[in-house]
């Protein structure tokens, strides 16, 4: 409970013995881990000291500035301050994309484990949009890789915008493509195995695969399904 960020009129209502009796009781794993993020922080302030703290915040912002800058006339982004630039995190705007061709935010976020990238932040603090914070240790050459994919994956969204690629079957809906979709001889999809998992040179050269395909997101959440192999029917 964090009382700097309560409005100080309802801190005299906080149950802060209830709050006590559950942390002594049943936060015995907690208190540790918490001990544990404590201790990390504190070393990580103690390593960088001021200059280092500030340096490092500069470049976060930096790096968020140079991606928004990058992809500012593609996707745009959400909330900028009065000279135009964003804090130490960018929004991409993605409501137009759904608007025009059907693409949605989590479509772009699926097809990024294509290209080797976790998803970003979903529709979070904006419905509809992308959340991606760069942190200040990300190379010059990490970024514009970053940049490269969300351009190659909005020429994929143009694709589909100009009816050069299916509505119903392309590589952002259909996405992510793990390996074993991608060998087996039951290939169904009108687009080429290269176009779903080679999609830059990039990628072929240093290709993370992942797991499994996609999986409905908030399915798993609401049904309890403990085996191992079976369906939801």
């Amino acid at each position: 409970m964090r009382t700097d960020k309560i409005r100080k009129y309802l801190i005299p209502n906080i149950p802060y013995l209830f709050i006590l009796w559950a942390f002594l009781k049943l936060g015995t794993a907690y208190r540790l881990a918490a001990g544990n993020d404590f201790a990390h922080t504190y070393a990580y302030i103690c390593m960088m000291g001021a200059e280092g703290l500030e340096r490092a915040t500069k470049t976060a912002i930096l790096n968020a500035n140079y991606l928004a800058a990058s992809l500012n006339d593609t996707y745009g982004t959400v909330y900028r301050g009065t000279n135009g630039f964003v804090g130490h995190e960018m929004i991409l705007e993605c409501r137009k994309v759904h608007e025009e061709s059907g693409i949605t935010e989590n479509d772009i976020a699926k097809r990024l484990m294509d290209y080797g990238y976790h998803a970003p932040t979903l529709s979070f603090p904006v419905h509809g949009t992308l959340m991606i914070e760069p942190t200040e240790s990300e190379s010059l050459y990490e970024l514009d890789n970053f940049i490269d994919t969300m351009l190659s994956i909005w020429h994929e969204i143009e694709e589909v915008k100009d009816g050069k690629a299916s509505k119903e079957d392309n590589v952002l809906i259909n996405a992510p493509h793990p390996e074993y979709e991608a060998v087996s001889d039951n290939w169904q999809h009108t687009y080429s195995r290269e176009k779903a998992v080679y999609p830059m040179e990039s990628v072929r050269e240093n290709k993370f695969w992942i797991n499994v395909a996609r999986v409905d997101n908030t399915l798993g959440d609401r049904k309890l399904f403990p085996t191992r192999y079976g369906s939801f029917d």
